[in-house]
């Protein structure tokens, strides 16, 4: 499905719309327009902006960024419209505001969860991009903010939940069986990355607000190799390939088998490529275990592009009748034990796995107009705040053992790692006093 066709269907679907069936801002207007805010609008928050404001009866009223090139960029999409957004640079300033709804983060990972707690505690409901947390503890107080605050729904933006072949892809293995038992998943994700260098430290550009960018991460100088995509390959602000991209895949493998916490997590890999800055592995294979009935394995190569099965990422599910193979995007062919082709499932939008603002391209409207159509009370979200916490906390467990260097073992009931407090104190982090993330 092409944008313009996505956006003609979505019209038709909400045209008899005409009052909110609980409060929101502007639940007496005309319109009833549901009114946005979107912090961090370099790259995929500006898009996050222009397509959520292509969806019927939605305004984007504000932008929140804290560097101008960035904050020019998130303009764009907007020049010439009826409405301007409004840039707040500060976030704690922005949710303060009363005239609109709900918050879109698509900022640096170190700042995801706490920004989602101000918004829910402002009265806003929140869209989260993956990761929704920094470190594990961050998506726990998610999850009870989730609770804390009902009323506020808070999604992360983990797209795949709502693509309808998945969707309906789900239905076959886990309803109708057509694989037999689903017990063993297999991800991937694969990009051409080049090298960092050795940043030096220089004077903090006159266009960035560099105490606002890091705000919940303790303080460190700026270098000239951080700003703006290179900091997802330091521990301090980001959360590695591993909660970068293969959050999409490995929540996939745990949607397909219905499973939640592991039993076991181990990690191999590192940085192998270059001799830079960057921290975090650019080679890495996880594996998690579900007790001794079913596991899951991701592997991620950030510098070597070679592809599986013909795709850049995506995951396969085995059974014990069969095989579901994705290559990335809303598609899936399902084989029987004989490996024979049974069915298969094509969608035609491109799929670039290395794009780094929109993989699944206009794919991604299904989960926007879910979040939408949530706040208005016409469904209910596919990926709350509770389930992507599982899928994101596999990808925190995968770096902690790598940076343990430690299988870890898990309590089943919360993902808990058992009996290993060196690895239990990257369970969290420590934050600059004062911006201490709270529910």
């Amino acid at each position: 499905m092409n944008r313009r066709d996505f956006i003609k269907n979505t019209s038709a679907a909400t045209a008899g719309v005409t009052i909110l069936n609980f409060p929101v801002f502007g639940k007496n207007a005309p319109s009833n327009k549901v009114v946005l805010a979107v912090m961090g609008v370099n790259s995929r928050g500006a898009y996050l902006a222009e397509c959520f404001s292509s969806l019927p009866n939605v305004e984007i009223a504000y932008l929140c960024d804290v560097e101008e090139k960035a904050i020019a960029n998130g303009l764009k999409p907007f020049a010439g419209k009826p409405r301007q957004p409004a840039v707040v640079k500060d976030i704690r300033k922005l949710v303060a505001q009363k005239d609109f709804d709900a918050l879109v983060i698509a900022a640096p990972d170190h700042w995801h969860a706490p920004a989602a707690l101000l918004g829910v505690a402002n009265g806003k409901h929140v869209y989260v991009e993956k990761p929704c947390g920094h470190n594990p503890h961050e998506g726990e107080l998610l999850v009870q903010a989730m609770k804390k605050y009902p009323k506020q729904l808070i999604e992360m933006g983990n797209q795949r939940r709502s693509f309808p072949n998945l969707t309906e892809a789900v239905r076959l293995v886990k309803e109708e069986g057509i694989i037999g038992n689903a017990y063993f998943g297999k991800s991937w994700y694969a990009n051409n990355r080049k090298s960092i260098g050795i940043g030096k430290k220089i004077p903090v550009p006159s266009t960035l607000d560099f105490d606002l960018w890091q705000g919940p991460a303790p303080r460190r100088a700026y270098q000239d190799n951080l700003v703006h995509y290179n900091w997802h390959w330091f521990w301090h602000w980001g959360t590695s390939e591993t909660c970068n991209n293969g959050t999409h895949e490995i929540d996939c493998c745990r949607w397909f088998l219905g499973v939640d916490y592991p039993t076991k997590v181990a990690s191999a890999g590192g940085r192998y490529a270059f001799k830079d800055d960057w921290q975090t592995p650019d080679t890495q294979v996880a594996t998690f275990e579900f007790g001794d009935n079913k596991s899951i394995t991701w592997e991620g190569r950030s510098c070597n592009i070679f592809p599986v099965e013909g795709a850049g990422r995506g995951f396969i599910i085995y059974g014990d009748k069969g095989t579901l193979v994705n290559g990335g995007n809303d598609d899936y062919k399902i084989l029987d034990y004989n490996n024979k082709l049974i069915k298969e499932v094509k969608n035609n939008t491109k799929n670039d796995a290395n794009n780094a603002v929109s993989a699944s391209g206009n794919l991604d409207f299904y989960h926007f107009n879910n979040f939408i159509n949530s706040i208005r009370g016409e469904t209910t979200l596919t990926s709350p705040i509770n389930e992507g916490h599982k899928s994101n906390l596999l990808c925190h467990l995968a770096n902690i053992s790598q940076r343990t260097g430690r299988t870890l073992h898990c309590d089943p009931q919360n993902g808990h790692i058992l009996n290993d407090k060196e690895a239990m104190k990257l369970w969290g982090r420590d934050y600059e006093k004062g911006w201490e993330p709270k529910v």
